[in-house]
């Protein structure tokens, strides 16, 4: 006689059930590890291409922080050689304005305007002038110190021109797409 005969037939059908139950939960526990190791492939491979992702738009964001610094470089190197010029342009006028006035004060130089013809009462303009080796216009000779004067107000337009020259180049060095 064998071991299984002696247990009787609602034992055998309880421990074949109990058998199939643990054999099928096994079998249902094994299924759940296969779809998670399916899952987590997926969800790694998923992870895996969202970083390239995020990889490639640091690396593209990079580039173009560089390229913008690049420019901004660029552009403050330009407007650094259009400052030097403004600047070398305003002491040369400074010097020149300086020579004139010290050349003016040592009575060196002479300022002098031309003097409009005076018409004669008949409308003859006059022919000769007397007493003078220059030839060509009349003109009078203005006294040293009403020279200073026009040459500092000529000093103060010199470094408005110079000032508004800078001015317009730093407008368009800054305005111009390069």
């Amino acid at each position: 006689m064998r071991l299984v005969d002696l247990i009787p037939a609602p034992y055998r059908l309880l421990a074949s059930g109990v058998l199939l139950v643990a054999l099928a939960g096994g079998s249902a526990a094994l299924a759940w590890q296969v779809q998670d190791w399916r899952y987590g492939q997926q969800l790694e491979q998923q992870a895996r291409r969202h970083a390239e992702i995020l990889n490639q738009q640091t690396l593209a964001a990079a580039t173009q922080q560089q390229a913008e610094q690049d420019k901004r470089l660029a552009l403050e190197q330009r407007l650094s050689v259009i400052e030097q010029t403004h600047y070398r342009a305003l002491s040369d006028a400074q010097r020149d304005q300086g020579r004139l006035r010290d050349r003016l004060a040592t009575a060196d130089l002479r300022l002098s305007v031309l003097l409009a013809p005076v018409a004669s009462e008949n409308g003859a303009m006059p022919t000769a002038t007397t007493g003078g080796l220059v030839h060509g216009p009349t003109r009078a000779q203005l006294d040293p110190a009403h020279a200073q004067r026009i040459i500092g107000i000529t000093d103060v337009g010199d470094q408005g021109l110079i000032a508004l020259a800078a001015c317009q180049a730093y407008v368009k060095e800054i305005s111009t797409p390069k």
